[in-house]
């Protein structure tokens, strides 16, 4: 049997959880932006690296106002939601060079949603054969960066992608 290390995970499965919503949390701890892996503020939504990614360099877009739909979003705060989609797309694009996409929204439990009651929008970079035998005989994904090393690339292409815009 081979044993497959993960030790970052002991943070998670040994600290204490949050209480409430922790996109609403991160949204107003700014001055924690670093360690909360918090990448990009504008007025109405912020980015985020999701901590238990799907592959490397996912991130998160969520707006501040605490909604589950789209419909309750006024336009700036959906503008802004996809204006740092495409900042996104463009700085992984830069830092990470992915061949693809994968850009969605869950609503709801039935869709997937793992936070239900605050709405945001999932951007993987995907490569080709990124998807290995670990995911489909054990449940499990190999990530090849530490999420400080990733987070420290990303922002410095976020720095790049602001000051050319």
């Amino acid at each position: 049997m081979q044993t497959i290390w993960a030790p970052w995970r002991i943070t998670y499965i040994l600290g204490e959880k949050e209480q409430g919503c922790f996109l609403c949390q991160k949204a107003r701890q700014v001055e924690h932006d670093e360690e909360n892996f918090v990448l990009c503020r504008k007025t109405h939504a912020f980015v985020l690296m999701n901590v238990y990614p799907y592959n490397n360099g996912h991130l998160m877009i969520a707006p501040y106002a605490h909604v589950s739909s789209l419909t309750e979003l006024h336009h700036d705060q959906l503008e802004d939601m996809f204006r740092l989609a495409q900042l996104c797309e463009s700085v992984l694009t830069l830092v990470m060079q992915p061949e693809g996409f994968n850009i969605g929204i869950n609503l709801g439990k039935v869709a997937g949603a793992g936070v239900e009651d605050h709405l945001h929008l999932h951007i993987v970079p995907r490569w080709n054969g990124d998807t290995n035998y670990m995911t489909t005989i054990a449940d499990t994904r190999i990530i090849p960066q530490q999420l400080e090393e990733t987070c420290e690339l990303l922002r410095s292409g976020f720095l790049l992608e602001q000051k050319e815009r």
